[in-house]
């Protein structure tokens, strides 16, 4: 036995399956409760379908529109807030432990201009050789950045050991 498909969308015309239904006209009054045969002839006096706006209540709120059009504002309503939503990208900033001053401030530049378009920033602090010895001073600049950012970011994942490297997070903050 196969299942029946599903439709997307409220219910229309016969789908409607309520005995008595709320109905809104086509100018958006109220005309009160009444049976939904009545509501089926004025949908087809008024040459527009009835569809089911609010399903769940009691009873159900069906208004008279075009179908087609109605979906039409749908589809561009979601489009629009499609459109209109932020994705948040993860940004790398590469530093070393004994990076020079003027190195720093250029690299806090772009992680400054990263939290401004919204976007996290994960920061890697690679040791080489002998650095490895000195991890303290991975962390003791990782902890200025953290300083540096404290009213624009917070940090989502403290400093922590990977390997070679030393890696923490930041967002910025909304």
């Amino acid at each position: 036995m196969a299942a029946t498909p599903t439709k997307d969308g409220p219910r229309i015309n016969e789908e409607i399956r309520a005995p008595r239904v709320l109905l809104i006209d086509e100018n958006g009054e109220k005309q009160g409760e009444m049976p939904l045969a009545a509501a089926l002839d004025a949908a087809a006096e008024a040459g527009l379908d009835l569809v089911e706006i609010a399903g769940t209540a009691n009873p159900p709120v069906v208004k008279i529109l075009d179908y087609g059009k109605f979906k039409f504002q749908e589809q561009k309503k979601r489009n629009e807030a499609r459109k209109r939503q932020k994705v948040v990208e993860l940004k790398e900033i590469k530093l070393r432990p004994m990076i020079d001053d003027h190195d720093y401030d250029v690299k806090a530049r772009a992680m400054a201009r990263f939290f401004e378009e919204g976007d996290k920033v994960k920061v890697t602090l690679r040791f080489r050789g002998r650095e490895m010895a000195h991890q303290h001073l991975g962390v003791d600049l990782l902890m200025r950045v953290k300083r540096d950012f404290e009213t624009i970011a917070k940090v989502e994942s403290e400093p922590r050991l990977e390997g070679k490297q030393m890696t923490m997070v930041m967002a910025p903050r909304t």
